[in-house]
């Protein structure tokens, strides 16, 4: 009995090797264990997961430019994410086949208490019906000039106001808690028209930020983790869940106690009250009838969008420009060229306010810096789909019903066969025109930061919008140096935070020497950069 026993084992373990080892030649990427699957590779590089899942994808054959990753303890088809930064696949997986890669079941499970059905956590025929309302809101000037005033309020009365006290005590500061402040508070303002103000001089704790991050954070712990588990977890009120459900009540309190306001003031605005530009009255005003919970949802799905991905970027930038001082003097000739053909040659008048609306929409070479930034450093470095049906990628990868499929964000961006030789350089003349003189018409599956096709990102305008005003502003006003021997790293989440923050120390900037590069120069020296806003020197 023990030796038929002892046998069946034996012929079970050969049975799954041969198993393993068929399936395993299919499969292009990281080493792949038996029963530990691809998980020794994940849990190896988990501090540089990013840069690993690139560094696979480049050992890929360069036809396909996909790999597999195995994870253990899930089903056969559940446990295969197919891992791509090809354009063509993902123009396939965000247009061609939109309908059979939805969000998927895992994602809107660990996020539904959080954002519901919202935009950014619904598939098909829901999310068509947002998509189209919110549509019309963002393609009004109105809302881009809304955004432009809680900019403008935030950095004059409070960002520049700290920058010049640390300037003043000659204390280092983490840049990027700044901008997740000043952010959190312009997308809250944009969002439901209330400034929380967790930026100001003594940089308070603020209640429903907190409850946000938390439950954000432990959002993302639902993520990461087997549904089975968290489920478990939620059930019996153990660990984050526990701080998720706190913080969800905190929110709910704060988000109720505005809409109750609201509601009374848009009455109060038919009889003559102030009016609202803020996106929750827009849908409000609405002859629809959305419930509270529906409203609750939209603020939250849109901070959630709006506040992290600029935060992220703005800090990685700054960092770049940092490293990079021949692409700040080109910023800072564009912005100075602008000011003087707005505000004259007075540079005491160019500080006295933030750069208005269309002196801000004239700063190309800005812009291309903050594109290049996040071809490098993409806020969202990778986003995954589920698989509905068995489907052939155009690179002739087959991907099973039931998987998942994940485009590599920030490895598009590091891709020779997409970029050339300089892939890695932080280089903004590539998004330029030969000429220097307008942004060129890239391929939207090469830069897919603000995502593409049918949920291309509403905001990207706003978002540009706020990075170009925040970093016109304090490149004009100082000049930032990365305190001696801080890390900049990146931390493992679905944002690319930086892990330990940036702390720069502030310098007050000397204008002096670029106005007479710019006078020196001019036309005379083919300038690009005041050509494109002066047309002469």
């Amino acid at each position: 009995m023990e030796a038929s026993t002892a046998l069946m084992v034996l012929t079970a373990i050969v049975a799954y090797l041969l198993w393993f080892r068929f399936m395993s030649r299919s499969m292009k990427g990281p080493r792949v264990w038996p029963l530990l699957g691809s998980l020794p590779g994940l849990i190896q590089n988990v501090n540089r997961m990013h840069d690993w899942i690139t560094d696979n994808l480049r050992g890929c054959d360069g036809t396909y430019q996909t790999c597999t990753f195995a994870i253990p303890f899930l089903s056969r088809k559940q446990g295969l994410v197919t891992v791509t930064c090809h354009p063509k696949n993902v123009e396939h997986i965000l247009k061609a086949r939109f309908d059979n890669y939805p969000k998927g079941p895992n994602w809107q499970a660990a996020f539904h208490d959080l954002l519901g059905d919202g935009i950014f956590n619904s598939d098909g025929d829901t999310w068509l019906f947002q998509r189209k309302t919110a549509a019309l809101e963002f393609t009004t000037r109105t809302l881009r000039q809304a955004m432009a005033r809680w900019v403008s309020r935030a950095i004059t009365y409070r960002f520049c106001p700290i920058l010049e006290s640390v300037q003043l005590k000659a204390k280092p500061v983490d840049l990027q808690d700044l901008l997740l402040r000043i952010t959190f508070d312009n997308i809250c303002g944009l969002a439901f028209g209330k400034d929380p103000e967790t930026l100001s001089l003594e940089l308070p704790e603020n209640g429903f930020a907190l409850a946000f991050d938390r439950a954000t954070e432990a959002t993302l712990q639902r993520f990461i983790l087997p549904r089975l588990i968290w489920k478990l977890k939620k059930c019996f009120r153990l660990g984050m869940e526990v701080t998720m459900s706190r913080s969800l009540e905190h929110i709910d309190a704060y988000l109720s106690d505005i809409i109750n306001t609201r509601k009374l003031e848009l009455v109060s605005r038919e009889q003559g009250g102030t009016p609202h530009d803020d996106l929750l009255s827009r849908f409000m005003k609405k002859k629809e009838s959305y419930s509270d919970t529906f409203l609750q949802h939209v603020a939250l799905n849109f901070i959630l969008a709006g506040r992290d991905t600029s935060s992220v970027a703005l800090s990685w930038f700054f960092w770049l420009v940092m490293q990079n001082p021949k692409v700040e003097e080109k910023i800072l000739i564009e912005i100075c060229t602008v000011l003087m053909e707005t505000r004259g040659s007075d540079v005491s008048k160019w500080v006295e306010e933030p750069l208005g609306f269309e002196e801000v929409d004239r700063l190309i070479y800005l812009k291309a810096a903050l594109s290049e930034t996040l071809r490098l450093y993409p806020s969202v470095p990778q986003d995954s789909k589920h698989v509905i049906s068995d489907d052939v990628l155009p690179t002739g990868t087959f991907v099973p019903a039931g998987s998942s499929i994940t485009y590599s964000i920030y490895a598009i961006g590091r891709m020779k066969f997409i970029w050339g030789e300089d892939c890695l350089e932080f280089k903004p003349e590539r998004w330029l025109s030969p000429d220097g003189k307008k942004l060129e018409a890239l391929d939207s599956y090469k830069f897919v930061a603000f995502n593409a096709g049918p949920r291309i990102c509403l905001g990207k305008d706003l978002a540009y919008l706020q990075m170009k005003s925040i970093a016109a502003a304090v490149l004009l006003r100082h000049h930032l140096t990365v305190v001696p021997g801080h890390r900049v790293e990146q931390k493992m989440s679905l944002t690319l935070f930086m892990k330990y923050g940036l702390m720069v120390n502030v310098h007050p900037r000397e204008l002096k020497p670029i106005v007479e590069k710019i006078s020196k120069d001019g036309v005379a020296h083919n300038n690009p950069y005041v050509e494109m806003v002066a047309g002469v020197a």
